[in-house]
């Protein structure tokens, strides 16, 4: 069994007062879908107070319930012929320039196509830290989100990143049409992220939750759409996409959190939504030295930028994200 949340395991849980049927209690509390937990339970792998329940059981206040996660089954990541664009690469790192619509690493759902089997196909060396499926991957990219992404090829590089990461040290700006204007050209949203509990497919602001952080810089006003360029601090699942809707602006194109509609006001094309990894700073793990990477706004998503632009504004022959200002150095 593998769901987002829930690592391979003994869990020991103590039921509150007013518990929720069992089901739900385990999903709630280790973070995996109802499903997931009636499959658990069905199998006899949680016990309250060392005794099998039904899912509808409900747990009193203090019993103990122990869920047994067994660990994934494992899969060979097939190696796949699949270009990809390397905006950096030496004997320690690389940094690809993804594409829209590429899973990071193989799951459920996505077994082949991914990055991962891609940099397999290429034949390179990865760290193995962690495990054959996320082999190198430092840090991740949504499906539908273009731009620059950080792998590791040693073990090595990948702890220095990791801790370089978890201390904020690497700088990741993403640049995000939002649909309508934010109150000011500055703004900061810091509210915690987990699964929603309604809908286990999406994040929520969860008071719960993990911390989450995102600095936004209006760039440019347009009509019905503003230009951000965000700035992450944390790192959290659908962070900028679940901050901007949290606050009433939606990422253009965003079906999943309400900025779906209105594609063809800016032509924009169906299941993409408007968020482009595109400034990457970081210390080179090995030797020290600072290493910056640019990455230019996808042809779609410079097509939507200009229609929304009008045609007041022309960005021909210029890279727009310069023309606009995206990469001073000017963030808290």
């Amino acid at each position: 069994m593998s769901d987002a949340g829930a690592s391979p395991g003994r869990h020991d849980l103590v039921a509150a007062a007013g518990a929720a049927r069992l089901d739900l209690f385990v999903a709630s509390s280790l973070d995996i879908s109802r499903t997931a937990a009636a499959t658990l339970i069905a199998n006899g792998r949680v016990l309250v107070e060392g005794r099998p329940e039904r899912a509808s059981y409900r747990p009193a206040a203090g019993e103990r319930v122990v869920v047994e996660i067994p660990a994934p089954t494992a899969r060979p990541v097939v190696a796949e012929d699949i270009p990809l664009v390397v905006a950096y690469e030496d004997d320690d790192v690389l940094v690809v320039d993804k594409p829209a619509g590429m899973v990071v690493h193989p799951a459920p759902g996505n077994w082949s196509g991914t990055l991962v089997n891609a940099l397999k196909g290429r034949d390179t060396t990865l760290s193995g830290l962690g495990g054959e499926e996320r082999e190198g991957i430092v840090h991740r990219l949504d499906k539908e989100t273009s731009g620059l992404l950080l792998v590791a090829k040693t073990d090595r590089a990948h702890r220095v990143l990791g801790a370089a990461m978890a201390r904020r040290e690497i700088v990741r700006r993403y640049a995000a049409l939002s649909w309508g204007h934010l109150d000011a050209d500055r703004l900061t949203v810091d509210r915690p992220i987990a699964r929603d509990p309604r809908d286990r497919k999406r994040m929520a602001i969860v008071n719960t939750g993990r911390a989450a952080r995102t600095d936004f810089v209006r760039l440019a006003r347009f009509d019905a759409v503003d230009l951000l360029r965000a700035h992450l601090h944390t790192g959290r699942t659908h962070q900028i996409r679940v901050h901007l809707a949290s606050v009433g602006h939606p990422v253009v194109g965003d079906d999943t959190y309400g900025g779906g509609g209105g594609r063809r006001l800016i032509t924009m094309p169906p299941k993409r939504h408007f968020l482009h990894a595109a400034w990457l700073r970081f210390r080179h793990p090995v030797t020290g030295v600072p290493v910056a990477l640019r990455s230019l706004l996808p042809p779609e998503l410079r097509t939507a930028l200009a229609s929304a632009a009008g045609p007041d504004l022309s960005f021909t022959g210029s890279d727009p994200l310069e023309h606009l200002g995206f990469f001073t150095d000017d963030d808290p």
